[in-house]
C-alpha cells in the first residue's frame, strides 16, 4: 500500500506530528514505577497477565535501556527500523528500533539512544531532534526500556554494523498508527500460549518489544 504526501495538518506530517509531541508525549524519562507507583505497563506480557506473575514478580532489578524511535521527516512521515543479524546471540533476525543498554558514561535515555544510534546504523545525532520520551517498557528478559522519539532531518547517510544489523528499512507512520494494521499472534511460551502485538508489513514482521512500544505510540498521541 502507498501512502501519500501528508498536508500541514495531517498527524503524519512534520507540523502536525511535532503538535502532538509538544502535547502528549514526556518531556523526561518517565517514572519508575517505584517512584510514582504506576503498573508496571507497557510490557511484554500485557497481552498475557496469566503468564507474567513468575516473571513481573520478579525482585532482579531491571536493566536500563534506550531506543530511538526515529521519525523520518518525508513528506509522509516514516519510521526508520532494523533487520538485526541472523547470527546474534540475543533477538536474532528480528526486527527493532536502534537501542541498547545505558552506559556508565550516557547522562540520560537520550544519549543511550543516541550513541546506539550510530553504533547500530550511522545516524549521525547532529540529524536527529529529540522530542519526548514514551512510556518506560518492561521486557520479559529483564530490560526498562525508555523509547526516545527522535525527529530525523534530510541529509542523512546510514552506514550499518555488519554484527549487529542487517538491514534498516523505512515504514509509513501512518501505516503503524492505523490501528486495523494492528494484530495480535499467538505462540508457544513455557507450555502455555503466549499473545503479542504485531505489525506485518511488506516482507517484514514486526512483532514483540518493537510492536508494543508502537502500540504505546499509538495510544499516546493518535487514540484521543
Amino acid at each position: 500500500m502507498q501512502y501519500a504526501s501528508a498536508n500541514a495538518q495531517s498527524p503524519f506530517s512534520e507540523a502536525g506530528f511535532r503538535a502532538l509531541a509538544a502535547t502528549e508525549l514526556s518531556r523526561n524519562p518517565p517514572p519508575l514505577p517505584s517512584e510514582s507507583g504506576a503498573a508496571e505497563s507497557p510490557s511484554d506480557f500485557d497481552l498475557n497477565p496469566d503468564l507474567a506473575a513468575d516473571v513481573l514478580a520478579s525482585r532482579t532489578p531491571l536493566l536500563p535501556a534506550a531506543v530511538l524511535i526515529p521519525v523520518v521527516a518525508r513528506p509522509a512521515l516514516t519510521v526508520l527500523l532494523t533487520q538485526r543479524t541472523d547470527s546474534l546471540q540475543h533477538h536474532a533476525g528480528q526486527v527493532a528500533f536502534p537501542g541498547g543498554k545505558m552506559e556508565p558514561g550516557d547522562a540520560d535515555p537520550i544519549a543511550t539512544a543516541l550513541r546506539e544510534a550510530e553504533e547500530e546504523v550511522g545516524l549521525d545525532r547532529r540529524f536527529v531532534e529529540p522530542l519526548g520520551y514514551l512510556d518506560a517498557y518492561r521486557t520479559g528478559t529483564g530490560y526498562r526500556i525508555f523509547p526516545v522519539v527522535g525527529l530525523v532531518h534530510d541529509g542523512f547517510d546510514l552506514k550499518l554494523d555488519p554484527r549487529e544489523v542487517a538491514d534498516a528499512f523505512e515504514v509509513p507512520l501512518a501505516f503503524l498508527m492505523d490501528e486495523q494494521n494492528h494484530r495480535t499472534h499467538v505462540l508457544p511460551w513455557r507450555g502455555a500460549e503466549r499473545r503479542f502485538y504485531a505489525m506485518p508489513f511488506e516482507q517484514r514482521y514486526i512483532w514483540g518489544a518493537t510492536a508494543g512500544i508502537m502500540k504505546n505510540m499509538h495510544q499516546r498521541l493518535f487514540s484521543a
